[in-house]
């Protein structure tokens, strides 16, 4: 009789866990994954990337009729409406549709779902819904949650202050809605709400949005952002908010402070605020004191390039180790994680993983900012925009570029960045391209389809050493 009751137990189903937990039992080991939602998948499939690309996708097709674009192109369409029930009830849908494919997965591959929340009671050992489970192998892999902000208290069901959660389930299309944070998360669901017919404000700390993307892409998103009509308060600090029965007064100064400050406060009067100022790793309530597992400064758990903890099987992956908190990212650790529990090797490249903002047109990047690259010593910069590109043209869609930057000295890619209608799928591209360690000149001479917008991406390498044709 087996020592314990399972090889591998998962803590979480989000992308990282569902995966690390699918990968293990594909290799054989005895595996469970304990989750506390009614539905696997995680906040990424349940509350965050699906459910807010259906909504971008939906109002996208709004804009585009409302605002006069299928006009031009010939599609005109007498009388129109916005349904927002049915917009709503399409996203539900894809979320069910795929929450149950994981199901289906875990049922194929043999995993036990646990319901309920697991809690350390030893090194090898968790207690699942009051029932005690142990494990050769555990991996946390709980993901994150949204940082609160001092002062501003969030109330999903009141509907006037929400995270984006409560964004996402808006039943009526506010008049005004100010979001807090200009990162990705509130970027995009502000969007949203502004094609459907809002108006949009950005409280934003610092004095550009992005943070910790290219300096051209956030500048150029900047322009872009506002000439479709979202308002933007930088270098701003929101200090509290009052919500009542008709909306929210909120209260913002400049996020300098000094002695001047108060005297400098304004309120914006709001329908729904969206507090959107980053994610924190989801650590309460595991034990991790039970079996001496210490947070860093950050409250993210350490790994070693393995994702093993200080503690002899306990791994670690996704949101609450060190990095940026991507669902891909997760899903890589997952598939590296159970790997490495079976024996094999596995390996996550964390200088290559691609980003992207699903705004439109999309903003994606991977690898170092010119500002980053410049600091590691001499670099060569190309630059493409969109306009020149034939099928970002004939689409009209000439807003974005492609960048990519070189070493200056063995011309090897050290990152690119993309403003464009599809940039979340050229990207990847690049990602693979940089995975292979390929210089400008391999992409500059590797073949293009036309007309493509990836050709943009063979221009810009192109550009890195001054021979573009198309401008």
């Amino acid at each position: 009789m087996s020592e314990f009751d399972y090889d591998v137990l998962v803590i979480g189903s989000g992308p990282g866990g569902y995966v690390a937990a699918i990968r293990a039992a594909q290799l054989g080991l005895k595996t469970a994954c304990a989750e506390s939602r009614a539905t696997l998948g995680g906040t990424c499939l349940n509350v965050g990337c699906i459910p807010s690309k259906a909504l971008l996708h939906a109002s996208e097709l709004f804009e585009a009729a409302a605002g006069g674009t299928l006009a031009k192109l010939g599609v005109k369409i007498d009388k129109m409406s916005l349904d927002l029930p049915t917009m709503q009830a399409q996203r539900i849908d894809a979320v069910t549709g795929l929450t149950g494919g994981i199901e289906y997965l875990f049922k194929k591959n043999k995993i036990d779902w646990l319901k309920g929340r697991a809690s350390f009671t030893g090194a090898n050992t968790v207690e699942v819904d009051g029932k005690s489970v142990t494990a050769k192998n555990i991996i946390i892999a709980t993901g994150s949650s949204v940082t609160p902000l001092p002062g501003v208290e969030v109330d999903n069901e009141g509907g006037r202050i929400v995270d984006s959660t409560g964004a996402l389930e808006l039943t009526k299309v506010p008049d005004h809605l100010v979001v807090i944070g200009g990162g990705v998360i509130g970027l995009e669901l502000g969007s949203v709400w502004r094609r459907v017919g809002a108006k949009v404000t950005c409280v934003e700390f610092l004095d550009q949005i992005l943070p910790g993307m290219d300096g051209d892409v956030r500048k150029e998103a900047n322009k872009i952002f506002r000439k479709q009509g979202i308002e933007f308060k930088l270098g701003t600090k929101v200090t509290k908010a009052v919500a009542g029965k008709k909306g929210v007064t909120l209260t913002v100064e400049s996020a300098a402070g000094g002695a001047n400050s108060e005297s400098g406060a304004e309120t914006i009067e709001a329908d729904v605020v969206l507090v959107s100022i980053g994610r924190r790793p989801n650590t309460d309530g595991l034990g991790l004191d039970k079996i001496g597992l210490e947070l860093n400064q950050r409250g993210q758990i350490e790994t070693d390039h393995d994702f093993a903890t200080k503690v002899p099987g306990v791994w670690a992956i996704g949101d609450v180790i060190p990095g940026p908190m991507l669902a891909h990212k997760a899903e890589d650790e997952g598939i590296a994680v159970a790997e490495n529990i079976a024996g094999l090797t596995g390996i996550v490249n964390h200088d290559v993983i691609p980003s992207v903002v699903y705004t439109a047109p999309e903003i994606a990047g991977v690898g170092l900012t010119e500002e980053a690259a410049k600091e590691k010593g001499p670099i060569k910069v190309g630059k493409f925009p969109m306009l020149g590109n034939s099928r970002a043209k004939t689409n009209h869609e000439p807003d974005g570029f492609v960048k990519v930057i070189a070493d200056a000295e063995t011309d090897k890619v050290l990152g690119v960045w993309i403003i464009a209608s599809v940039a979340g799928t050229m990207i990847a591209q690049a990602a693979q391209a940089m995975e292979f360690g390929a210089s400008s000149e391999d992409i500059a001479y590797t073949c293009h389809a036309h007309p493509t917008h990836s050709e943009a991406i063979k221009e810009a390498a192109m550009a890195v050493t001054g021979k573009p044709i198309h401008i």
